[in-house]
């Protein structure tokens, strides 16, 4: 069960909890704030605890306390904040570690003391204390079963609690849980997540946040032309499902904004296949799909005055007789044709169809999010997205976005020069060029389906799975995309 988030203002160490969570500016010293008041009730410890860790506060600095009894809270944790002005940023990763530690220590209660006079701090703690508690054990069994477990959280504000601060919470709440959806089904195995399966935790969420869902099954996708989505899945026993959700604000929109994830279940490369070595990890190339699905679950919670349409194409990629081959040339639903090249570039090629789908749409903007291409992670690393749009007022719109959000993402250049690549001698494009600015061309590809609609391609490769926990994401699938986007539709929303 997910932890349940509370909100209450009272003084954090007079706070029950097994855990609480404080956040000390840079300078901080014994003799003043909390660290005075924890030595007054624990002793000379607190001050030779101070001395030998050096804390004095830093960025990334923590140090712990065991109260044995002196105090309401099991423990005290404080963790350093730095010099800079703080944001709701800084409250949920704030929130994120101190949970991440509760659950380290077998705690079952966390509480964590929200700085004064930040705007938006109780959802982002709220949102934090979710996403920091989180682990996948869904299939441990015996003793693997964790015998403890964070069933309580608590957001400890100053000053009188109102009922915007508790909307708030309860808002972080599902924002934090519907991150977690794409975090399960990021770390889910491809034998229990595949297109049909995927299609069907759309169609619940849904039901269960009141937005319209259609499903294209196999003959759906034919009888509309989609024959690159058919293409990139017809090799597998599973066939594949596009998924349109669609969630509508009560009153007039302000606007129509369409996202779009590539839903690859599992990913073997095609006949082009994969070395065995880590394609385990292919069962994450659905990362973009998941994100959609958890953005559309938040949306439904946070309620804009925009339309929102979430599109995924789902497919699983595999080298069977009837698997696409190099050389083979599809139709699409845009009407041009492709010349497939490499069976591992399948994900463009789903995209395209989606892209060309959500078009048709006539949306206002088009965000398609992906775990493309490695060479995105050669570039950026693996906890920054890359991403690329046709309009450069968009560019700094999602530069604001990312980083009211706190995730990494950077700007890569649309260079149409690459565009020479993609030219084919058989049909009206190919789906990849040469080595060299494989993330680019990959774009430019994309850029082929989205005709004059403002458009953002975010390249979520690196970031999408994380090989331990930082920040505010977990080890294994982490969501990360769900937040900027959030912002990007608040920032339409006004």
């Amino acid at each position: 069960m997910p932890i349940k988030v509370n909100l209450a203002s009272s003084d954090p160490l007079s706070t029950p909890a097994d855990v609480v969570v404080v956040g000390v500016p840079e300078g901080a010293s014994t003799g003043e704030g909390v660290l005075a008041r924890l030595a007054e009730a624990l002793g000379e410890s607190v001050k030779s605890q101070v001395k030998r860790d050096d804390f004095t506060g830093k960025k990334d600095q923590s140090i712990e306390f065991a109260t044995r009894g002196a105090l309401k809270p099991g423990r005290v944790l404080l963790l350093g904040m730095g010099s800079g002005r703080l944001t709701d940023v800084d409250c949920r990763l704030l929130a994120a570690k101190g949970a991440r530690f509760a659950n380290g220590v077998r705690a079952e209660s966390v509480a964590v003391a929200v700085p004064p006079g930040i705007e938006r701090a109780e959802r982002a703690a709220a949102e934090g204390l979710v996403l920091g508690a989180y682990r996948f054990t869904r299939y441990l069994t015996g003793d693997r079963v964790p015998k403890f477990g964070l069933a309580r959280g608590t957001v400890v504000i100053e000053g009188k609690v109102s009922k915007a601060a508790r909307d708030a919470v309860s808002l972080g709440q599902q924002v934090g849980e519907a991150i977690c959806l794409a975090r399960d089904l990021i770390n889910e195995p491809p034998n229990e997540v595949y297109p049909e399966s995927l299609a069907r935790v759309a169609a619940g969420v849904g039901k269960q946040h009141g937005l319209k869902v259609t499903v294209l099954d196999r003959a759906a996708l034919l009888k509309r032309g989609m024959k690159l989505i058919m293409a990139v899945g017809q090799g597998s026993a599973r066939e594949p499902r596009l998924v349109h959700m669609v969630y509508s604000p009560a009153g007039k929109a302000k606007g129509k904004l369409a996202f779009v994830g590539k839903g690859l279940t599992f990913d073997s490369g095609g006949l082009c296949i994969k070395p065995a070595q880590g394609m385990e990890e292919m069962k994450g190339d659905m990362g973009g799909a998941a994100n959609v699905i958890a953005l559309m679950a938040a949306v439904a919670a946070l309620k804009p005055n925009v339309e929102v349409h979430g599109i995924i194409g789902a497919a699983e990629n595999m080298p069977d007789g009837a698997a696409y081959r190099p050389g083979d040339i599809f139709g699409s639903f845009d009407g041009r044709t492709v010349e497939i090249i490499n069976t591992d570039a399948e994900g463009r090629l789903v995209l395209a169809d989606c892209l060309a789908y959500a078009r048709a749409l006539k949306p206002d903007l088009i965000v398609d999010n992906a775990t493309l291409t490695g060479a995105c992670v050669v570039a950026l690393g693996p906890t920054v997205s890359g991403f690329f749009t046709n309009r450069e007022e968009l560019a700094e719109r999602m530069r604001s976005a990312a980083k009211a959000a706190g995730e990494s993402m950077w700007q890569l250049p649309l260079v149409d020069e690459l565009r020479e690549g993609l030219k084919s001698d058989w049909a009206d494009i190919k789906h990849t060029a040469d080595r060299w600015g494989g993330t680019i061309t990959a774009a430019l590809f994309l850029r082929e389906f989205v005709g004059d609609v403002p458009w953002i391609h975010v390249d979520i490769a690196g970031p999408s799975t994380a090989s331990k926990p930082y920040g505010v994401f977990s080890k294994g699938g982490t969501g990360h995309g769900v937040l900027t986007y959030l912002r990007l539709i608040e920032g339409f929303s006004g």
